[in-house]
């Protein structure tokens, strides 16, 4: 997976681009990329709804756990984690290992906690919360209806979604043989 970016031609044309030159460059502009749209969506739906009750702050947690993830499996080398370049430090090739284990983790929870926001707070909102019904002195016409907000549910995902696949863009994008 992480020669992608070799065998491919810019069409049949005769420039002389070589992208395994510029791959490294290519993954780390598109992982950049995908992190910043993570947060500048969540921070959009932020701006959107700032209240507490429509928007819960705690739900940032996803996001910050995803981004100390990013940090954690990009921390590491590939090398560093096959041994190849890394045999001193306190575990040596284990703690590699480990620490980009606890990194993924992190990166999957976090993916997977921000499904579960999504579909739990906010998609399908619990039956038992009176809020969605109005005060008994108040009478709304049939026609109006309240609609659910679902949109920082799908921001959280989405945050999560491109935060993670930069992650992975950025680890596994990229060529250790232009650093050695």
């Amino acid at each position: 997976m992480s020669g992608f970016l070799d065998g491919i031609r810019c069409g049949d044309c005769e420039c002389s681009v070589d992208w395994g030159e510029k791959r490294n460059s290519i993954a780390s502009i598109a992982a950049g990329v995908l992190f910043f749209t993570g947060w500048w969506i969540i921070i959009d739906a932020a701006v959107k709804y700032p209240q507490q009750a429509e928007f819960p702050h705690a739900y940032h947690t996803c996001g910050v756990i995803a981004t100390l993830a990013f940090l954690m499996i990009n921390a590491v080398s590939n090398g560093q984690v096959r041994g190849d370049s890394y045999s001193e430090g306190c575990m040596g090739q284990t703690g590699a290992r480990v620490w980009l284990f606890i990194g993924f983790m992190l990166a999957f929870g976090s993916l997977i906690a921000s499904m579960w926001i999504l579909f739990g707070g906010f998609v399908v909102p619990d039956s038992n919360e009176s809020t969605d019904q109005p005060p008994t002195n108040v009478t709304l016409p049939s026609t109006i209806e309240a609609k659910p907000v679902v949109y920082p549910g799908i921001a959280i995902f989405f945050q999560n979604a491109f935060i993670f696949f930069g992650g992975l863009v950025f680890k596994f994008g990229r060529t250790e043989d232009l650093w050695q």
